[in-house]
């Protein structure tokens, strides 16, 4: 195949921009299609390439952590977007969180750069003729869904995913909350931290379940996604559910009393500026009236002003396993998918997508071998999930060390065994890499 011939990519999110810009990058014209701002989905608020529709964090940075290891791996294979996430970091700890807009912008202008990238602002209602890479995402038209079903022969999933709402910094009452990441000094972390008593916290999670709700007309329980589970929905399961989750208080100190309270909300910086912060861990279905009641109980939030409410939507994607290969093709057609319509969930994870989606279509055009990822590491463990016709029910996946092969020999303790996943995948994909200068240049 002509390695010039022109390929289609569906969609200006994460997966998309990665997959433009690394087909790009060697030496493949690619048109890029955004429907916004014409037309916009319920959970996007600009027409920026690459916006980050719920949180501004990628998660954890930590190498002897799935979602670190991922990003490791990613790196060292070359990701345009993970090298804009690192220049628009803002302060979170070990993760790696962004300012959503700086973000954006250094995608855009990589994008607007590259004199091999069309962008076309205008809606795709069906699957594009010739080779293209649908990264559309789960929220895609009604329209092009419809086209996606027919396509691959199998009716998409779905699940309902959350976003959290952001507060004015400046409507923050200081003398109350403290600054603390968890097990680190006072005054010194990245988070804001809203302390409760147990009277406090009772209350709140009393008026938290006795709240109105967006109800959405088939909504189920088991429709939630449930890394991004509603607050509310995460109390429901008991009265300290949300205390050992999101409002864990374990390694904080509240400095007004000095011991650790009973229960915290985290406010963690949207921007480099610190002038928004997003509640870390609650996402909602409730309205927007009563977000802004409830949440004013929240110790420090009493006059909270809130720049973004949070939403829930609907995710779809389509039964990978069944209805692709493991290059993330259609088989028997030139459609590619990327991102999470594929049921890879997560930022970095569609990414990654993109990313693969690029090499192999870059394969395709040039007649050489498909990728074929280590299993070892979290990128190709997630790959061999989502595409093994084994993986059933199939579900959409994070990164996580449950998906990778096992070491061998004794068992080794928690900290000692992530360590150990890490160097192994890293030294396996290290010797992939240097096979696959076809692919990663000389």
């Amino acid at each position: 195949m002509d390695s010039c011939e022109k390929v289609t990519v569906v969609g200006g999110g994460l997966a998309g921009s990665e997959c433009a810009l690394q087909l790009a990058a060697r030496g493949v014209p690619v048109r890029l299609f955004e429907q916004r701002p014409a037309h916009c989905s319920p959970a996007h608020h600009t027409d920026g390439l690459a916006e980050l529709v719920c949180s501004n964090s990628l998660k954890s940075m930590r190498r002897d952590s799935a979602a670190g290891l991922l990003k490791e791996e990613l790196s060292r294979m070359g990701s345009k977007l993970l090298a804009c996430a690192r220049e628009a970091a803002v302060p979170a700890g070990g993760a790696l969180a962004v300012d959503r807009e700086d973000f954006s912008r250094r995608v855009g202008e990589l994008v607007a750069a590259s004199p091999l990238i069309e962008v076309v602002r205008e809606e795709v209602t069906g699957v594009p003729a010739g080779r293209c890479v649908i990264a559309a995402g789960p929220l895609c038209s009604d329209a092009l869904a419809g086209a996606l079903r027919g396509l691959v022969g199998s009716s998409s999933l779905s699940f309902f995913d959350a976003a959290a709402p952001i507060v004015d910094a400046e409507s923050i009452d200081r003398p109350v909350v403290f600054s603390q990441s968890r097990y680190e000094e006072q005054g010194a972390g990245d988070y804001l931290n809203c302390p409760m008593d147990k009277a406090e916290y009772e209350a709140f999670i009393g008026e938290l379940l006795g709240a109105e709700r967006v109800v959405a007309k088939d909504f189920e329980q088991s429709d939630l996604f449930c890394a991004c589970q509603p607050v509310e929905e995460v109390a429901r399961t008991g009265l300290d559910a949300a205390r050992y989750g999101a409002m864990k208080p374990v390694g904080l100190t509240d400095p007004r009393s000095g011991r650790r309270p009973w229960a915290v909300v985290q406010l963690r910086p949207e921007n480099s500026e610190g002038t928004a912060y997003n509640l870390v861990g609650f996402q909602t279905n409730l309205t927007w009236p009563e977000q802004r009641r409830v949440f004013r109980m929240i110790p420090g939030l009493e006059n909270a002003e809130f720049f973004r409410y949070g939403v829930m939507h609907r995710n779809s994607f389509v039964d990978s396993p069944r209805c692709l290969d493991r290059t993330f093709a259609v088989p028997g057609t030139t459609v590619r998918l990327a991102g999470q319509i594929t049921g890879t969930e997560g930022y970095t994870e569609a990414i990654a997508s993109g990313l693969l989606a690029a090499l192999n279509t870059f394969a395709d055009l040039r007649g050489l071998a498909p990728v074929e990822l280590p299993r070892t590491g979290a990128f190709g463990s997630l790959v061999s999930y989502a595409t093994s016709p084994e993986t059933s029910p199939y579900q959409p996946m994070h990164v996580n060390f449950g998906i990778v092969p096992p070491l061998g020999g004794p068992r080794l303790k928690k900290r000692e065994r992530y360590a150990a996943y890490a160097d192994r995948a890293l030294a396996d994909l290290a010797a992939y890499l240097e096979q696959r200068r076809d692919l990663f240049g000389e």
